[in-house]
Formats: structure tokens, sequence, C-alpha cells
């Protein structure tokens, strides 16, 4: 019986056999192993050497920065405790249920605790009050709970001696705005991994790479289940076999290749096999909470406009108006599950499937023991919230134009690899008022369109500044920048109509003033009549509005009531070429032509323009130029910037006469709406409405803050509306919150005025029998010397 052959046998026989031929395959093998090798080993080095680079950029790597002014809370200021919360998140202060460390607040009823960071009372407890004070008891009668206060009614520090007065103001950090991007039109916020809450960083790890912490970089397993679960599964979404390296690997070091592979419509082999290789090599080059943190802030999360969102802390803010530590459970797991379609799980795209993506996180995080199942239940439960306008609130419009200022002023800054810090004028809780206002505003608008059956979408501006200063505080281009980043606020050259009349009149005090003449003051009376002018040898004749003619009025009241025939009278008097010159002297807008047209402000400028026109009214006659910027720091030391220029325009006498008469517009004339609706400081202002109700406007003042808002159509046709229907609701709400717990401070009285009681309707000095008696303002020496024979008894 023959011995069965070993394959040793077998073995040997062949080789016996073919020697030449084995030898030839050995060499073969060896030289394969050799190549292989090299290349295992040329790419290694290769990929260590960009990972490295990468890495240290990324370390290195200081976005430039850009802040609002410092939160400043002023006791009596109009401000809701919710929306104290909302300026707290702008800050990125965590919530906690006690205060213990600087940048932490907490909330127990109508209290909110606050421990600064920065400003007036750093690291010291700041309580803030929203109660209302109780009315002193009735015997027997127990006193309902008062609701909290929609302003500050007290502002204390917490271990302060007993007896101590509470604070009247309290001052916090800046608020950073955003982040400018040298490249691309992204959003994003770098913050440390130590920054980020474990239930955030716990929602990626369950649903993108549970093993996150365990694999070398790819995960075997996780594909092979990915494979049969996508295969033999019936879960409603497939599941993915890259981790949370592959996907760094391949959005963050692979663009160029991802980007190809786009355009071609093919899965590349060796594009998945490069980003496989490139994960085990970054797993090796970089700690796992390394690339943990570059992935949170650098995963991609959708578009808000035409931005796009990168890194959870950004979309934090940009889906729910918080900051990344103040995310809810739900919230984190919203967040997370957008990872892996953000286009359509997004919760302003689809929020039912961003809801059920929700709950497959929430799912997962239980599954894996980073939460309780009663708590993921209890989150799949709450409904989904996010903030349509977050990025309306980070004031995109006003952002936008900072780094067009940068560009213009300092060019190559923001390039540079120093860290640049700028900070700006914004007052944030101005601009989210303004954006308030402007939101309620143009949705009234859209509600009178409507009826009028002129269906068309209305757009609007609004800009606040600082009179004194020029600082800009506040800046809304457009309804809404998700929809158009066209910004109106700069950019949209109207017709200014009736708001420029005020610059007509103070044309003619500013002739009386030169001149001597005792003829042109606020009480002179001019005939308002249907009128034909010449108008460069063609007859001209403007109407007022809705036809409606006052006969003889004064000065004050033809501006008051925005006559359009006295105003052309008045220009004509003082000049069509003074008219003309004071506006070209001021600088905003273009230069109009010295016909009489120019009383009815037929010329075009920008809310902009017009904002820094008005400036001289509360300035005394100097005009202001507007300035967004107040410092800017590039590696801890100060970039110098310009001071904006200053310039006389006019007299500070004259130009008081045409503020006092401003303040009719409201207490009696085309502005009087805000009265009735609330409004009750001192102020100033003009209504404007140009031809054919094409553009409406709005200007006013108070010492302290001057406003400009514009309504109108993008196509530039008639909107139909005048500037007291459309625009001066807009003014109205933002003023009256904008102010409220300010005192009434009246515009200061130059030198060379002074105050007569007249006669409203004759314009001459009071007598006892005038029933309407109005305390005028005059140049020293142009004061009526004839009283009233009308109204003698």
């Amino acid at each position: 019986m023959k011995r069965k052959k070993s394959w040793r046998d077998r073995a040997r026989q062949i080789a016996r056999r073919y020697p030449r031929e084995l030898k030839y395959i050995a060499i073969g093998a060896a030289i394969v192993f050799v190549v292989v090798c090299g290349l295992t080993g040329y790419y290694y080095v290769t990929m260590s050497r960009m990972i490295d680079a990468r890495l240290h950029g990324e370390r290195d790597r200081v976005l430039p920065r850009v802040f609002a002014r410092p939160l400043e809370l002023r006791r009596g200021e109009g401000l809701s405790e919710k929306e104290l919360l909302d300026r707290l998140n702008d800050l990125g202060y965590a919530q906690r249920t006690a205060v213990q460390a600087p940048g932490e607040f907490a909330v127990d009823g109508a209290l909110v605790t606050v421990m600064p960071r920065a400003g007036s009372h750093t690291g010291k407890r700041v309580i803030i009050s929203f109660q209302r004070p109780a009315p002193p008891a009735r015997r027997g009668r127990p006193q309902p709970p008062r609701p909290p206060s929609t302003r500050i009614e007290g502002l204390s520090v917490a271990d302060a001696p007993k007896g101590a007065a509470g604070l009247s103001r309290v001052t916090l950090d800046a608020p950073m705005l955003t982040s400018l991007m040298r490249s691309g039109r992204e959003k994003r916020r770098q913050v440390p991994l130590s920054a980020i809450p474990t239930r955030m960083k716990d929602a990626v790890l369950a649903i993108e790479d549970r093993r996150y912490y365990s694999h070398p970089g790819v995960d075997p397993i996780r594909m092979v289940g990915a494979l049969f679960t996508n295969t033999f599964g019936d879960k409603p979404y497939l599941e993915g076999g890259s981790t949370i390296t592959q996907q760094l690997a391949r959005n963050f070091f692979l663009t160029e290749a991802m980007a190809e592979e786009q355009q071609s419509r093919q899965r590349s082999i060796r594009r998945k096999l490069l980003e496989q290789f490139m994960a085990v090599v970054l797993d090796i080059r970089a700690s796992k909470d390394e690339v943990l943190e570059l992935y949170l802030n650098d995963v991609y999360l959708g578009n808000r406009g035409s931005f796009a969102i990168h890194g959870v802390p950004e979309a934090a803010r940009l889906y729910f108006g918080k900051d990344v530590n103040n995310l809810s459970l739900g919230e984190a797991a919203t967040i997370a599950g957008i990872i892996q379609s953000p286009g359509t799980l997004s919760p302003f795209n689809n929020a039912a499937r961003a809801r059920e993506r929700r709950n497959v996180v929430l799912s997962a995080m239980a599954s894996a023991g980073f939460v309780a199942k009663e708590a993921a239940d209890r989150a799949a439960k709450e409904p989904l919230s996010p903030v349509a306008r977050a990025l309306d609130a980070e004031a995109p419009y006003f952002v936008d134009y900072v780094g067009q200022v940068l560009a213009e002023q300092f060019p190559g800054l923001t390039q540079s690899p120093e860290a640049i810090d700028v900070y700006t004028t914004l007052d944030l809780h101005l601009q989210r008022l303004a954006q308030d206002a402007m939101t309620t505003g143009i949705a009234n608008v859209d509600q009178l369109l409507s009826r009028r059956k002129r269906p068309r979408v209305a757009q609007a501006a609004l800009i606040v500044v600082d009179p004194s200063s020029g600082d800009i505080l506040a800046m809304v281009g457009g309804r809404s920048y998700n929809q158009s980043q066209f910004n109106r606020a700069i950019s949209a050259s109207r017709q200014p109509g009736s708001v420029f009349k005020p610059f007509v009149y103070l044309a003619a005090f500013e002739r009386a003033a030169a001149e001597g003449l005792t003829t042109l003051t606020p009480a002179t009376l001019v005939n308002d009549e249907p009128t034909t002018f010449d108008a460069d040898g063609t007859p001209w004749s403007p109407s007022n509005y809705e036809n409606e003619y006052d006969g003889p009025i004064t000065l004050r009241r033809a501006l008051a009531m925005s006559r359009n025939a006295a105003t052309v009278k008045v220009a004509e008097t003082a000049g069509y070429d003074r008219v003309a010159d004071l506006w070209k002297r001021i600088g905003a807008g273009t230069s109009p032509k010295p016909y009489p047209s120019i009383a009815l402000g037929v010329f075009e400028a920008t809310p902009y323009d017009i904002a820094t026109a008005y400036t001289i009214f509360p300035n005394g006659g100097v005009r202001r130029s507007l300035r967004p910027l107040l410092e800017i720091t590039r590696g801890g030391k100060n970039v110098p910037i310009k001071d904006a220029p200053v310039k006389n325009i006019a007299r500070a006498n004259t130009t008081y006469l045409v503020t006092n008469m401003m303040r009719s517009v409201l207490s009696e004339g085309t502005g009087a709406a805000a009265r009735a609706s609330g409004f009750t400081l001192d102020a100033a202002g003009k209504t404007g409405t140009t031809n054919d109700l094409r553009d409406a406007w709005f200007v006013g003042f108070t010492p302290d803050l001057l406003t400009v808002v514009w309504v109108g159509l993008d196509e530039n046709q008639a909107l139909g509306l005048s500037g007291a229907q459309a625009a001066l609701p807009i003014w109205t709400s933002f003023m009256t919150r904008a102010l409220a717990g300010h005192g009434d401070r009246i515009f200061d009285v130059p030198e060379g005025v002074s105050f007569v009681d007249i006669d409203r309707d004759t314009g001459l000095a009071a007598a006892p029998g005038c029933l309407r008696v109005i305390r005028e303002s005059f140049l020293s020496g142009t004061e009526p010397s004839e009283a009233c024979a009308i109204h003698r008894y």
C-alpha cells in the first residue's frame, strides 16, 4: 500500500520540476513587496507631512473676529428676561443651577444671577431683577402674584453690604458677532473641545462613530455591519461605514479629490482607499481628542442664506440661537442628526425628517449608554423649535459692511496670520430691537398691500446711529438676509422725497442769517396753494399729498404737514442754488440740480446718506461721518484708525430752528401717529413720500439716537403707501423700546435763539384772546413785534 504524498512532498516535486519559474516568481514577489512597502512608506511620509502641516496650521490658525460693543444693562431698561438670556447666550455664557465662575448665569424665578467675565463688575455675582414691586397690601385681601416685568427692575451685587444702594448700570463683555473667513462664504466659531458639552460630543459619537475611541481610524466592524444592515435590514435610512476620522480626512484633507468625484458623479475606489489610509495615518499622527475637536469645529451642517455653516458651535447659534454650552439634549441630537444629510435633514427645510432623525440619534445615545432611556424618551417628545431668524440676529448686513470697510481701508489685514480682533460700534441689543421692529413692520406693510390688491414683496432698510459720534449702532439691510444679501441701507439709492424738506428751510434761515433778513422765520406765513413754477423754461406744478391745501400757513406748519407747494416757495425764496449748495457741502448722495424740484428731494440718496445728513440737526449744524469701527488689534497691538471727518455745515442757531420745527412733525403733523402709539420722549423727525407713492421714509431723532427707515420695492415701482403708513410704525416700534428707561432729554438751545409765544395761525405775537398759542423759536432780533389782531377781545 503506497503512502499518500504530503503537501511538502508535492512542493519539493514542483520545485525540482520548475526551478527557474519559481525563482522568477520569488523575485517578482520580492519586487512587489518592496514596491508596496516603498509606496506605503512614501504615502505614509507624504500624508504625515500633509497632516502635520494642516494640523499645525489649524492649531495656529486664528480667524479674524468681529465684536459688537460691550453689553450694557441699565435699571429701567426695556429688556425682558427672555431677551436677557438671549444676550447672555450671545456672550457664550453657560447656564448653571448656581453661579460659581465667571461666564456663568443662573435663573431663579424673576431673578437672573450672572458673573461677568469682563466689564464693570468682573468676577462678581450680579443679580438682575425682573420682579415688579408689589403694591401696598390691603387688609384682609392677599395680593395675587405679579407677572415678571418686561424691563429691568433692579440691579445689585450679591455680596454687597446690607443697605448698599443698587446699581444703575452694569457693563459685561463685548459679544462676538462672527469670524471673518479669509475665503468663501462660511460661518464658523472655533472653540476648544473642552468648551463643547458632553451631550453634544456624545450625540455625534453615538450616531456617527460609536467605537471612535477604540478603532485605529477605520472600523472594519462598522463597515461590515453597515453593509449587512443596508442590504438586509429594514431601517428607513442608510447606515454609513465611514468613521469620524475618515470623514475628516475626506472633507478636510482630500477636498480636491472630493471635488473631482462630485463633478464626475462617480465614486472613486482609489479615493476611498486613500481616505482609509489617510484616516489610519491621521489616527497615528494626532490624538483622538485633537481629531474630534477638529471635526466638531469643521463638520458641514447646511446653509443659512448664502453662508455655509461649519462646526457645531456655529450651528448651535444659527439653528437654535444658543451658545453650544446651553443646548438641550434634544437640540444636540438634532444637530448631530443633520450631519448625515445637511440639505434634507435641516429643521428649516424638512421639520418632519429632522425630528425623525433627532429621535434616531436619541435612541442611539440611549443604546450606547450615553444617556438614560427615560431622558432620551423625554427629549424625543419635545417639539422641534429652531430659531428662524438666528442668522439675522447676528447682524449679517452690518458684518458684510464691516468686511467691505476693512477691505477698502485696511487691505490685506484679514489675511494676516496674526490674531485680528475687530471691535465695532454695533449695539447688539439695539440691533435685535431693530430686527424685531423690521419683522413686525414689514409684516404690517404686507397686510396693507394685500388689502389693496397689490401682491408685491416690499423691502425695507433701517439704520441707527449715535448722532454725537456717528457710531452705527444698528443696521438692517432688508426684510430677510436669507432671501437677499443686498444691503439696502448702504446701497439702495432712492429719491429722499419729503425727508429733504428740512434742508430747504435750513437754507432759507441760513440766507436770513447771512443777509440780516427778519422776514424768514419759523413764524413767517407762506401761501400754500396750487402754484406753477418755472423749471428752466418748463412750467412745473407740484401738488400736495391728496391735493390738500391750507392757504396762508407758517413755515413751521408747512413743514409739519409736509406741504409741497409751500416748501417749493420757501426754496424759491432761499434760492435754489443755495439749497443745492447746502446739500453739496453735506456730501451725501448725488448732487441735485438747482431747479424747483430740488425742494421735493428729486435726486437720489441711500438711507446711509440720509442718516449722515441728518446728524447736523442734533449736532448744531455739524455733520458727523458715520463709522462702524471702534478699535482693531493685530497680534495684541492696536491698528490705527483714521478719525471720521467732522464738518461745519450751518450755523448752530439756524439749525436749531429747523430741529425745533421738526418736533411739530411728531406732535401735530404727519408723524403724530408716533405719539398715539405711545412714544412720549422729546424728538424731532420728518416723514418722506416720493412721487407716485414710490418710496416711504421716516427719519426721527432725539439728542441720543437717530434712526432712518426706508420702505419700498426693489424694482423701484410704486409702493402705494406713504411714509406715515409704512415707515413711521417701524421707527416708532424701535424707538419706543430702544429708549425705554431713558430719561427725557431736550435738545440744547444754542446762543442767538430766543422764544416768543405766537398765535399758531397768524404767526404774530400771541394776544390774550388767541386760542392756539405755541412757543416759537427765533434768531435773536427777528421776533415778531406785531401782536395778533384777529383774536383780540
